[in-house]
């Protein structure tokens, strides 16, 4: 018998009814990471927080359900080996994603205006500074 393989995966809102996995986008095509080190799904999940993502929880899943979930939805997956170069996030993200952090809905079921009418917010650092962020969690290896 083969002992089922567990992987890390970055769960957004977890535990509630608006849980999301996130994705990268690779052409037209929603990426699931796999990661096979709870550290570097740890270090990701800094950087997307970095880039003024909700901070993700890192949840362990065995990889042949998020293989599954991936075959249902459409979805790609990609293993990320413990001994594999840096994964870092993309610089360019989806403006609209399919679910919403917990503070968001609270907003939007308040507010009367549609989300298309609303610009995202800017951000407080500048490119320099994101930069240097993202280096110093990279020196963290």
């Amino acid at each position: 018998m083969i002992t089922p393989m567990r992987v890390f995966v970055l769960i957004f809102n977890a535990g509630t009814d608006n849980e999301g996995i996130h994705t990268i986008r690779v052409g037209d095509r929603n990426t699931i990471l796999m990661f096979e080190s709870e550290d570097d799904a740890t270090r990701f999940a800094l950087m997307l927080e970095a880039q003024d993502f909700a901070t993700p929880a890192v949840e362990a899943i065995d990889a042949e359900q998020i293989k599954e979930f991936c075959q249902s939805t459409g979805y790609d997956w990609q293993m990320v080996t413990e001994n594999s170069a840096l994964m870092v996030p993309p610089e360019i993200n989806v403006e609209e994603t399919d679910w919403k952090p917990d503070s968001e809905i609270e907003q939007t079921q308040t507010n009367t205006q549609s989300s298309n009418q609303e610009s995202p917010p800017k951000s407080e650092l500048s490119d320099s500074e994101l930069d240097s962020i993202r280096r110093r969690l990279e020196g963290l290896l």
